[in-house]
């Protein structure tokens, strides 16, 4: 073995390094390096590869590499100083031992901080929704909650439905005009039947969303509900039945009907309070709270 090889091996055994290490670290295959440490420059792929390779071992185990070529200089082959040069600019240069787990952590706790970020943002969007969407109106007494759900951006499209609306709205205002033509034409019972229907202040019950009225001096219970704006309109008997046939949500210009005279109790269901006027026998009901979503209890004691 070269005296020069015999160095290199020993200042690599001193580093704790095989050869597979050196091979890792230097990137210079493993038969090369062997080539060196016996002093058999011919298996190189080149003469002036071989100044290149050794240098690389030499810096590798910690070796002054300047040193052990003007040193050991007689034992290497001869190679002109330019492709020496070149060969020394153009290999490659040689990579450190591969990073501790501390190192590889430290890399990449920027990644980990943003991902954490991104994190953060989705769960308070979240939560922002969550709340915006609670604070809507909530059916207290166990309704069916889609009852409430309307679309205020509600707009007609359809010609062939406002054509309808406008016939309804007239019928309706003939039936008005009716009605108000017979109570003209007896003056005398209209002022009886007034004289004589009461309905009580609003008594407001522990959910906070039910209002009870009692009806008396009438033996008629007819129910009419204006509508002025999007709203859900439901109306249920003393068994929580739903007696109303056309139960959704009403728009502007219509009108809901019902006669509960056969009825001792009636529930009225009102998505949006403020786009609907309730009418009892003609007489408007005054609301006893301005709430949005409410029940309107009326309890009715025929004569």
């Amino acid at each position: 073995m070269a005296e020069l090889g015999t160095r290199l091996k020993e200042a690599r055994l001193s580093k704790g390094y095989s050869l597979d290490d050196l091979q890792e670290i230097t990137k210079i295959q493993k038969r090369y390096l062997i080539g060196i440490e016996e002093g058999n420059y011919s298996i190189m792929p080149g003469s002036f590869y071989v100044r290149a390779f050794i240098k690389q071992y030499a810096d590798a185990v910690g070796l002054d590499a300047e040193e052990i070529l003007e040193t050991y200089k007689n034992e290497l082959p001869g190679t002109p100083n330019n492709q020496v040069s070149q060969s020394m600019t153009n290999s490659p240069s040689r990579r450190k031992v591969s990073k501790g787990p501390s190192t590889r952590m430290m890399e990449a706790m920027p990644k980990i901080i943003v991902g954490l970020f991104i994190i953060v943002i989705i769960v308070v969007i979240w939560v922002l929704m969550q709340n915006r969407n609670s604070a809507g109106p909530n059916d207290t007494d166990g309704t069916n909650p889609s009852e409430m759900q309307y679309d205020t951006n509600i707009k007609p499209i359809d010609t062939e439905k406002e054509k309808e609306k406008e016939q309804k709205k007239a019928q309706t205002n003939d039936k008005q005009n009716s009605t108000d033509s017979k109570d003209s034409e007896k003056p005398d019972e209209k002022q009886t039947d007034e004289a004589k229907q009461s309905i009580s202040a609003g008594a407001i019950e522990a959910d906070g969303a039910t209002t009870s009225y009692t009806l008396t001096g009438t033996d008629t219970f007819k129910i009419r509900i204006e509508v002025s704006g999007p709203t859900f309109i439901g109306i249920r008997n003393q068994q929580q039945q739903e007696v109303l046939p056309d139960t959704r949500v009403y728009n502007a210009g219509e009108v809901v009907e019902f006669d509960a005279t056969s009825q001792n109790y009636a529930r009225i269901r009102l998505g949006d309070s403020s786009q609907a006027k309730v009418y009892i026998n003609d007489e408007p009901l005054t609301y006893a709270q301005q709430i949005v979503t409410q029940n309107i209890v009326i309890n009715f004691n025929k004569e």
